[in-house]
Formats: structure tokens, sequence, C-alpha cells
């Protein structure tokens, strides 16, 4: 899924999509849409990620609960934290409290009584600890590499512990999701399998599944209020002009998607009841470079590629203006979200097109311009394949964009709209010369890093299950001081480890930064109200995140 764009995108992210599936509105009797909002009972949750393959596996990206993002109306996690303001106190949710340890090496957990999973069995302090379990066991499954020791259940607590300090990675251990350990421990292979029949503690089962829509639907066990919405549709359309006309039309009444000329084409078709919200977090996206690859594994060439990136055409053509905000500064933070950690000797040092200054520094470097093609130092052409799926395009636009800035340096590239699993298969794995993609977010540009350069996810290529460093870029130096940061004693020594960071990210570009990411979406309070925006950003608009649970809970009909 598109992670961070889903992401996802994410991602992350993160999403492409297929067949409208009748634009997969249905004919739903019980959505009184335009009838009086109060009899109201279906939502219909869109993305453009193409058809879906039935697999509720909520460990797998690919999976179409995780593409589409209704795995979290079924597996909830221990603590909901807000995914735009990650430095706040989380919500309680199957935890009820829990302690850090003060190094960060062992965490407490309370865990709610009176929960019950879809199938009626009881949710127990060993269904948690089994989830952290399976991670543990399982290193396709742990995928932010958490370095687990013990892992205890006793009564209603479960007590971890960790190899090092987990300073970094507090909010992604309380967001785990919680599995039956019933149903998982009958299951061979986690990290492959496919899951047709979830049981979750969350507020809604499978009803019904086809390529193009998933129909669920609430059950009457739930341990909070039941939601208003009694039925969620989540609908896969072809692509970004697929779900957008969705959008415009009223069939879809969420998505994230990226709009052109958002304005004419989805808001003007209903003024009153169009939104957008679109919050940012401290992530990015950009042209990630296979380091393995040569001559792209010369970091002198991709610090040339990065001085002829045109971010303004990125900005207002391929993101229309308003998507995702161009990465200004050369450390690839974002600002003014990331302003106060950007390094001193950074500060004013900005991205600009720097075509000439691009050329001096590869002939330099060994590399020759004959004519209009750039020649590696072995006297080859030096070509590149720019891919991502087709249906995502503004990342198309991007990549359109980026050819022609890298043909004014001699290098040809091509643009190749992928299919999206045959995509994902191959970023996975490492099979590819470049791709936009987008990063990890959190409270500070950590995460960034972490995601880019980090030695302890780095995985040979042909091997995936990777959860970031999709690049296969291996830096002793920065996986070192990711360590030191996320091990620091204080906030000196996190920040000498972070002004490191942006050291070889300057000087190295494992990626080439173009966008800082947002989590938004779009929806209408035609039918429903309760949505988060700038007045109220209790979570991230994004239906594939989280906190999207959060969302469909607060929801009521408009007019109610």
């Amino acid at each position: 899924m598109r992670a961070r764009r889903s992401v996802a995108l994410a991602l992350t992210g993160v999403l492409a999509a297929a067949l409208m599936a009748a634009c997969s509105n249905g004919d739903d009797s019980k959505n009184t849409a335009g009838t009086g909002g109060s009899t109201t009972t279906v939502l219909n949750v869109g993305m453009p990620n193409g058809p879906q393959t039935e697999n509720h596996n909520p460990f797998l990206g690919s999976s179409a609960g995780a593409s589409l993002g209704y795995r979290w109306m079924i597996f909830e996690p221990l603590v909901m934290i807000n995914g735009i303001k990650p430095a706040e106190p989380g919500k309680p949710w199957l935890a009820t409290e829990w302690k850090w340890d003060a190094n960060f090496t062992k965490l407490s957990l309370t865990i709610r009584d009176g929960v019950k999973f879809s199938d009626g069995t009881p949710m127990t302090a060993d269904d948690v600890a089994y989830s952290f379990q399976l991670r543990k066991d399982n290193e396709g499954l742990n995928t932010d590499a958490i370095p687990y020791g013990t892992i205890t259940a006793s009564g209603n607590k479960v007590d971890l512990t960790f190899t090092r300090s987990q300073f970094t990675n507090q909010n992604k251990v309380l967001t785990v999701f919680v599995v039956s350990k019933k149903q998982w421990s009958a299951i061979t292979d986690p990290t492959k399998d496919i899951l047709k029949n979830p049981i979750g503690t969350g507020p809604y089962t499978v009803k019904s599944f086809t390529p193009q829509t998933t129909t669920l639907t609430v059950r009457d066990s739930y341990w909070q209020d039941l939601p208003k919405i009694k039925e969620l549709r989540y609908t896969s359309y072809n692509d970004n002009n697929a779900q957008t006309t969705a959008l415009a039309n009223g069939a879809s009444e969420w998505s994230f998607v990226f709009v052109p000329n958002v304005k004419a084409v989805y808001q003007s078709k209903d003024e009153k009841n169009h939104k957008l919200f679109f919050p940012a977090n401290l992530g990015i996206h950009g042209l990630w470079i296979n380091t393995t690859r040569k001559p792209f594994d010369d970091p002198a060439l991709r610090r040339a590629m990065d001085k002829v990136i045109n971010r303004d055409d990125i900005f207002q053509q391929g993101e229309a203006g308003y998507f995702y905000p161009k990465v200004e500064s050369v450390t690839g933070i974002p600002t003014p979200a990331g302003e106060s950690f950007i390094a001193p000797e950074y500060k004013d040092k900005k991205h600009v097109v720097d075509v000439d200054g691009a050329k001096a520094d590869l002939a330099a470097a060994g590399y020759k311009l004959e004519g209009d093609v750039l020649k590696d130092k072995t006297g080859k052409p030096v070509t590149i394949t720019l891919t991502d799926p087709a249906g995502w395009s503004d990342y198309i636009t991007d990549l359109e964009i980026i050819k022609d800035n890298l043909s004014t340096i001699g290098i040809k590239a091509t643009v190749d709209k992928a299919n999206q699993d045959a995509w994902f298969k191959k970023i996975d794995e490492g099979d590819f010369d470049a791709a936009m993609h987008w990063t990890n977010g959190g409270a500070t540009p950590f995460d960034i890093y972490q995601n880019i350069m980090d030695g302890k996810i780095l995985k040979p290529i042909g091997k995936g299950g990777v959860s970031g460093n999709y690049g296969r870029f291996n830096s002793p130096e920065a996986t070192k001081a990711l360590d030191e940061y996320a091990n620091a004693a204080d906030e000196a020594a996190r920040t000498t480890a972070l002004n490191t960071l942006q050291k070889i990210m300057v000087e190295q570009m494992p990626i080439i930064p173009t966008s800082a990411s947002n989590v938004g979406g779009l929806y209408s309070t035609k039918n429903w109200s309760g949505w988060p925006s700038d007045a109220d950003p209790y979570a991230p608009g994004q239906p594939t995140q989280q906190n999207a649970l959060e969302i469909v809970l607060k929801l009521k009909p408009s007019g109610a």
C-alpha cells in the first residue's frame, strides 16, 4: 500500500487501483444519502489501489486489509497515538496503563479487562504477550527491528524487556496491534499466509469480499460504545482519476488520493461538504536510489543528480501546488516543522538547481559528458529507470520532471509505469534503479534517517520483508549515529548524533529528498460529521492510518 500516500504510505506508507467495480457504491438500501442524514448507516471509503486479493493478514503491507486500511477496524492497538502529535501522551486502548523504566529497556503494561475477540473469546494478557512474541520470533513481522528481550504475562500484566533503549521506538511498541493467540498459533507462516477469517478485538468483522469491494459490518460485542456506522465499504478504484471521480460524485466519501486541480474537480462539486485535511508530519518523499547498482553506488553521482532536480516544478506540477510541499533544506529535513533540528552548518543551505555545478562535480569525480551523454568511469553511458505504479499520477509526473532534469547532465532516464503488485515486489527485494517513495515520520527527524540509513534493517538484494532502507544504503557510520541517538543519555548527545546523520545525508545522498509528507484525507460531511480538521486535529485524516479507527468511532450521522 501507499503507506504515507495511502504508506504507508504508508507507510507509509503508506496504493493505486483497479476496476471501478460499478463504482462500488452498491445498491445499498441502508445508505440513505440524500434522504436525511440521521438515517445513514453506511460509510463508503475508497483508495486508488486496483483489484485486491482476498487476504486480511494485518501484518502484510500488500494485503487488502493494509492496502485499503480496514485492518485497523478489526485489529486494535494497545495505545492510540495521534499521528500528527506523536509527542503527546497516547490514549489508553487495549492497555489501560503503561510504564517505561528510566533507560527505556523495560515496559510494563496493564491490559484492559472485559475485551472480547470477534469469535467471542476473551482477550487476555496472554494474547498480548503472544502478539509481541510473534513479532520477536518472526523477523518478517518485526518491521521496526525492535530488539525484544523477555516477554512475560501474569494476570492482567505484561512485562517486556529490550536489549537496548527504546526511547525512539516508544510509540512503535505502544501501538502494536493485538491478535488472537488461538487463531495465530495455528497459522504456519504468519509472514506469508493468507488470512480469510480475521479475528480481532475491533468493532467490525468482514461481511463480504470482492476484488473491488470489501464490506465490514459492526459487531455487537465490542468493548466500547458501538460506532454509529453500521457498515463500512472499502472500494479499490482503478487509479487516481477513478477515485477522484467517485469522490466528486459522492460514491466515495473518504479517501487519501492525489487530486490535480482539487478545487475545480472536487471541492467545487459540493463546496459545503467536500473537505480537505492534510496535516503535515515529519516525514519526506523522494527519489530512492538503489545504492548497490553501479554507477549509482557512487555518492558523487548521487549528489550531482540532486543538484539538477527542480523541486519547484515537482511541487507546482507533480503535487499540484498543495499536496506535498517541497523540501528546501539540503539535509532533507522538512521546514518549518523540523527547523529546530537542522545543524548549524546547514541552517541557511537550501536546494537550488545548479546544472553547471553538477557538471563540474561529475568531471572532478571522473565522469565525462560527451555531447548529451554522460559516461561513467568505465566509459559506459549512464542510464537509469525511474519506476512507480501507473496509477500514482503525482509520482509519475514527478518522475517525468526528474527524467528531464537528469537529461541536463547527460543521464538518460526512462519512466516505467509499473503494475503495483510487481512494483512492490521489486522495491521489497531491491530489484530497481530508482523510485519515488516515502519515509517514516515521527516526532523528530530520527525516524526519517532511520528509515533511510539504518543498517539494522538492511537486507541483501533478493530478500524481501524490508521496512525501510529500500535503497540498501550500507553505512556503518550512519548506523552507529542512529544507535547513539537512540541510546543517548541526554539531549546534547542526541543533537551530536543527529548532526552526524545530517552530514551523511548531505554528503552521501542515499535518497534525493523532494517533498515533505502529510497524513491527509479528503472526506464528505454530507452524511457524516465529526471528522478531524484544522480546528480539531484529534487524528490524521488518512483512512489507512491506525487512527482511522478513532475517526470511525467518533463519526455520527450529519444532522443527527
